[in-house]
């Protein structure tokens, strides 16, 4: 079995070849079991690998999103990126729709630049910031709050922190981190997005993950940035922001939120293609 795959790069600057979060996409994966695509995703070890399959719901495409070690629901830069595969092969136009295990997601596009809109989420529990803080290597002044777990497909620790210098110097300490037991992901993960407004309209963050023993970090998180918008909706606050990512990893990325008052949630980003490839199964 012959498989195509594309090589792109999501929430990408321009200018900059090997800025966003990399992502594989295989063109059709119709044919493959669930062990097939887990093993593409690991032998290409990427934060994840995606599979276009037949849709359902009425979709223009379907899509299977798949880490290392596990399937995820819904992910945020492989959603972008295999919209603009889907694209590519003629399966839809600069509006299209993805079925995925969470749901329909809607994703339109200007050019290369893509925007999804977020399934409606909710704030699922209040966290103590204090146990947080030592999980990271922080003061408890360092995280003014709210922490927070949330969901809008792929439920996460969203944690405000007191100022974009505490983003910078958060370290995960893996004996530390409170284990968060009823997030209940796939993978035994637990991903915490720290933020911190830096400027007006823009906003620093960093994805940290831990399954309790390793600990490492994503370039651009799309799940975790719809899932601060609806934390910030619960606030009480909406408009646009304009979140810098990656930095820590020398994968600068950049995302486009922007919440309505009405909740509607919608993040985007520059899909970047870098390569393409065959691989014989």
């Amino acid at each position: 079995m012959r498989l195509r795959y594309r090589l792109l790069n999501v929430f990408a600057r321009p200018g900059d070849p090997f800025s966003g979060n990399a992502l594989c996409v295989f063109e059709d994966g119709s044919g493959l079991d669930d062990d097939q695509m887990q093993a593409l995703a690991r032998q290409f070890n990427l934060s994840e690998t995606t599979f276009i399959v037949r849709p359902d719901d009425g979709a223009d495409a379907g899509v299977r999103i798949f880490t290392a070690t596990f399937e995820m629901p819904f992910a945020g830069h492989p959603t972008l990126g295999t919209a603009h595969v889907a694209r590519g092969l003629g399966l839809g136009g600069d509006e299209l729709s993805l079925s995925m295990p969470a749901g329909v997601v809607p994703v339109a596009a200007q050019g290369d630049s893509w925007i999804l809109t977020a399934r409606p989420g909710a704030v699922e529990a209040d966290l103590d910031p204090v146990q947080l803080a030592l999980g990271l290597g922080l003061e408890p002044d360092d995280l003014p709050g709210p922490v927070q777990q949330v969901s809008v497909g792929t439920s996460q620790v969203i944690a405000r922190a007191r100022d974009a210098g505490v983003v910078r110097r958060a370290r995960v300490v893996p004996s530390a981190m409170p284990s968060y037991a009823a997030m209940g992901r796939s993978g035994g993960e637990v991903l915490v997005y720290l933020w911190a407004p830096s400027g007006d309209g823009t906003i620093e963050a960093r994805a940290l993950i831990t399954d309790g023993t390793g600990v490492w970090e994503d370039a651009a998180t799309g799940s975790a940035c719809s899932n601060l918008g609806v934390a910030l909706h619960a606030a009480g606050e909406s408009g646009q922001w304009q979140i810098s990512q990656g930095d820590a990893m020398h994968r600068p990325s950049t995302l486009e939120l922007s919440v309505d008052t009405d909740g509607t949630v919608r993040v985007g980003g520059l899909v970047r293609d870098l390569g393409a490839g065959e691989l014989e199964l």
